[in-house]
C-alpha cells in the first residue's frame, strides 16, 4: 500500500466524522495559537529593546573610563586604539569643571561646556541638524536642545513651568540660534569672593537631534582655546572654580588628559576582540554588547519558559486527539480485519493511523498559526492605544509586545507534530493487535 493509497484512505475515514474532527483539530489550533502568541511576547520585547540598544551606534560604542595604575587617558592612549583593528573611530572630550551661564539676548542657559575632537565625531556618525562645524577659537556648536535650555531672565518660577511640566512658551527662546553672539560668564572664588569672566562666542552649528527620544543634549562644544582661557582665569585644570588638590596648572602634563574616551568599531562583531583586547591591556571598559549578552541568557531562559508553559496547552490538546484515534480504531475495526485478511503488515496499518494523527496535527498547526499571526497583529495594533488611554502618554517608539519569527513558528509547528504523532501511537499500536475473527464480527 503505497503512501498516496494510505493518505487518501485517511482523508475518507476523516470525512466520515467531520464533527469530531473539526473539534480536535480546533482543540490543537487553540493549543498552537496559545503556544505561539505567548512565546511572542518574550521575543517581541527582546527584539523592542535590543533594537533600542542599537540606536545611536550605542551597540559598536566602548567607554573607557582609564588604566589600571595611570592617571588619566592620554594622545599616546588614543593613538594605541586608533592602531587597533576593527576601530572605526575614537572620540575624546573634555568637560568644564563648572557649568557656566550662557547669556543670549535676554535669556539664559546654565549647562556644561565640553571640548570635543570634531574629525573624530565626525568618524564617530556625529551630524549637525544646521549649520557648520566651528572654525575660530570662538565659534561653538550648541546640543540639539540648547534652545529649550534658554530661559528668559525674570521668569515668574511660579509660572515657568505649565500643567503638563513643559517650560512655558512665554518664557523660551523662540528665534534662530545660528550666528548668533552670546556671552558664556564662568566665575572663580578666592577665599570664599566670587569673580566673573565674560567670553563672548558665536553660535556657528546646532547638533542633530539625539536618537533616543528621552535624550536630552543641552550642552555647548567650546573650543581647546576658550578652555585654556577659563584655566588661565581661575588658576585650576578644568577652569574650576575652586582649587583641589592635583588642580594646579603647573602639575599639568604636557600632553593632554582625556575626561571621556569612547571607542567605535566598524560593526558588531568587532565589539567583542576589542573589549578583550582592551582588558587584557588593563583598561576599564563598558560596553552595551557585554550587556547584551547577559541580557540575551535572560531572554533566553525567558522564551523558553513561555515556551514551555504554552507546549502545556498543547499537551491538554493531545488528550482529545487520543480520544479521538482510540475511537477510530474502535469503529474502523472491521476495515482493520479486512486489510490483515488480505495481508496488509502491522506496520501498514499503524503507519496509517499515524498519518491520521499526524494530518490532524498538521491542520491544527496551520489554523493555529494563522490565528497567532492575526492575534499578533491586533495586540501590537492596539497597546500603543490602551497604553495611552490607561496611561495618558504615547508608548515607546518602536514598541513590539509580540513579535512572531520564523523560528518561533517553526519550533511550535514541530513541537505540535511531536505531540500529536505521540498521541497517536498507542492507538496505532492498539490498531495492529486487533484480531481478525473478532473485528470481522465487529467486536474487539
Amino acid at each position: 500500500m503505497t503512501f498516496k493509497d494510505q493518505f487518501k484512505f485517511v482523508r475518507q475515514n476523516l470525512k466520515k466524522n467531520k464533527s469530531r474532527l473539526f473539534m480536535t483539530v480546533l482543540a490543537t489550533a487553540i493549543g498552537v495559537a496559545f503556544l505561539i502568541v505567548l512565546a511572542s511576547v518574550g521575543f517581541g520585547l527582546h527584539k523592542s529593546i535590543i533594537s533600542d540598544m542599537m540606536q545611536n551606534q550605542l551597540v559598536t560604542q566602548v567607554e573607557i573610563y582609564g588604566k589600571e595604575d595611570s592617571q588619566g587617558l592620554t594622545n599616546e592612549d588614543i593613538t594605541y586604539f586608533e592602531e587597533m583593528d576593527g576601530v572605526e573611530a575614537v572620540t575624546r572630550r573634555n568637560e568644564l569643571a563648572q557649568m557656566p551661564f550662557f547669556q543670549l539676548d535676554d535669556y539664559t542657559s546654565n549647562t556644561n561646556a565640553i571640548v570635543t575632537h570634531f574629525p573624530s565625531e565626525i568618524k564617530a556618525d556625529f551630524k549637525l541638524a544646521s549649520g557648520r562645524l566651528p572654525e575660530g577659537e570662538n565659534e561653538v556648536v550648541v546640543g540639539y536642545h540648547f534652545t529649550e535650555s534658554l530661559i528668559k531672565n525674570g521668569a515668574n518660577p511660579e509660572k515657568l513651568y505649565d500643567d503638563e511640566g513643559n517650560i512655558n512658551e512665554d518664557y523660551v527662546y523662540t528665534d534662530d540660534l545660528l550666528n548668533k553672539e552670546m556671552d558664556m560668564e564662568v566665575i572663580k572664588l578666592t577665599d570664599g569672593k566670587e569673580t566673573k569672566k565674560t567670553i563672548s562666542v558665536k553660535i556657528v552649528g546646532i547638533a542633530e537631534k539625539p536618537a533616543r527620544d528621552w535624550a536630552y543634549e543641552a550642552h555647548v562644544f567650546i573650543s581647546e582655546e576658550i578652555l585654556q582661557e577659563v584655566e588661565q582665569f581661575t588658576g585650576v585644570m578644568r577652569g574650576a572654580t575652586e582649587m583641589y588638590e592635583g588642580g594646579e596648572l603647573d602639575a599639568k602634563q604636557s600632553e593632554d588628559v582625556y575626561d571621556y574616551v569612547k571607542v567605535y568599531a566598524n560593526n558588531v562583531q568587532e565589539v567583542e576582540g576589542i573589549n578583550k583586547t582592551l582588558e587584557d591591556k588593563g583598561y576599564m571598559i563598558y560596553s552595551i554588547a557585554n550587556e547584551m549578552k547577559q541580557m540575551n541568557v535572560i531572554f533566553l531562559i525567558m522564551k523558553i519558559g513561555l515556551i514551555f508553559i504554552g507546549t502545556i496547552a498543547l499537551i491538554i490538546a493531545s488528550i482529545g486527539i487520543y480520544n479521538t484515534m482510540t475511537m477510530a480504531v474502535t469503529e474502523r475495526a472491521p476495515d482493520i480485519g479486512i486489510m490483515k485478511a488480505i495481508g496488509a503488515h502491522p506496520r501498514t496499518i499503524k503507519n496509517i493511523f499515524l498519518l491520521e494523527s499526524t494530518y490532524i496535527g498538521l491542520l491544527g498547526a496551520i489554523f493555529g498559526t494563522i490565528v497567532a499571526y492575526g492575534v499578533s497583529f491586533l495586540v501590537n495594533l492596539s497597546v500603543p492605544f490602551i497604553i495611552q488611554t490607561a496611561f495618558d502618554e504615547a508608548a515607546p517608539e518602536g514598541l513590539l509586545l509580540s513579535y512572531i519569527p520564523w523560528s518561533l513558528t517553526l519550533i511550535s509547528v514541530g513541537i505540535c507534530l511531536l505531540v500529536t504523532v505521540f498521541s497517536g501511537l498507542r492507538p496505532a499500536k492498539r490498531a495492529t493487535k486487533v484480531d481478525v475473527l473478532k473485528a470481522m464480527r465487529r467486536e474487539l
